[in-house]
């Protein structure tokens, strides 16, 4: 295995001081780097805090600033960051409004931000909002549910903007759960991940083959097939969604198509033109989107597509300024 990196112990903690060496004029570490914050917190602003394992950079500390969140916890790869970090980035960030987590549905993120509220919610206004889009899991019969992948950028930049124009806590829950029905994602992959602790692939694949369905920390999908043209791929994804989703009369809608770690950017901007034209012969007109490496599984090569339904009301929140790492509007 061959990657830039000095130790699988110490790559984590160095990519992460990278980060926030790089992009200072944004972020800043919380007391003992247990997280990273916005530099300059708003006073009385409700809190966004969200987080995860390491491994799907830029998501979610690319997010940390102005429109988006205000912290945002780091686990080893593909493990949830620990309560006592989640409540170290409640108590710092929280500067009078209350916080609201954004969590992916992962049994590992349910459990430590749950117990994270538990154990600090005497001394803060707190609440939660947990994203699933991935609409795989749903399909598999799994107990949890749908994992939150791709599309949680899409809750996180909206609540964001919302937090920012002054939403209370109980409505910015209200808008994060209206929006959780209306999103939905589903990835594919032409190889697994290799991961620096263990040196394994996830899983293997043939020349010829491809995985549908798969997650955003190298879990396998729901089938293995034989690989095909980029048309033929992005049909049966957006096909799936649509059948997924459903299309209230006015909708407005957002494509998003997510580069999983190891696409190049002509790759995705491919799948984003077969993508919208699939998607518009469904009679679902296009009105915002986003394309580029966001929510990644470390060097996956995959992508995933994302079709969110908005309101007017979201629509004006997705295209409020933004001011972060990896995603920057004015």
């Amino acid at each position: 295995m061959k990657k830039f990196m000095n130790t699988a112990e110490t790559m984590v903690a160095e990519s992460v001081e990278g980060f926030v060496r790089a992009h200072d004029s944004f972020v800043m570490f919380g007391p003992k780097r247990r997280f990273i914050r916005r530099r300059h917190l708003t006073s009385g602003k409700v809190a966004l805090i969200s987080g995860g394992g390491a491994g799907h950079e830029p998501m979610h500390i690319g997010f940390v600033g102005h429109g988006m969140l205000d912290a945002a916890c780091v686990g080893h790869i593909f493990t949830s960051p620990t309560p006592g970090q989640i409540i170290a980035a409640i108590e710092e960030a929280d500067t009078g409004a209350g916080c609201l987590l954004v969590v992916k549905n992962y049994d590992g993120d349910l459990m430590n931000f749950e117990m994270a509220i538990e154990m600090a919610g005497e001394r803060h206004s707190l609440d939660m909002v947990v994203v699933s889009d991935d609409i795989e899991t749903s399909r598999t019969g799994e107990s949890r549910g749908r994992r939150g992948v791709a599309g949680t950028l899409i809750v996180e930049k909206i609540l964001g903007a919302a937090a920012e124009r002054g939403m209370p806590l109980d409505q910015l829950k209200q808008l994060g759960e209206g929006l959780n029905t209306r999103i939905r994602s589903m990835g594919v992959a032409l190889n697994g991940v290799t991961v620096p602790q263990t040196e394994r692939t996830t899983f293997t694949l043939g020349p010829g083959e491809m995985e549908m369905g798969v997650g955003i920390h190298g879990e396998p999908g729901h089938a293995r097939q034989a690989f095909a043209t980029a048309d033929a791929i992005i049909g049966h994804l957006c096909e799936t969604i649509i059948k997924d989703i459903a299309v209230a009369p006015g909708a407005r809608a957002l494509l998003f198509v997510n580069g999983l770690g190891g696409t190049p950017p002509a790759e995705l901007y491919l799948a984003y033109n077969g993508a919208r034209r699939f998607i518009e012969e469904s009679g679902i007109p296009i009105e915002r989107s986003l394309v580029g490496t966001y929510v990644t599984s470390l060097d996956m090569q995959g992508l995933s597509v994302t079709l969110a339904l908005l309101t007017d009301e979201e629509i004006s929140l997705w295209d409020a300024p933004v001011a972060t790492a990896a995603l920057y509007w004015p």
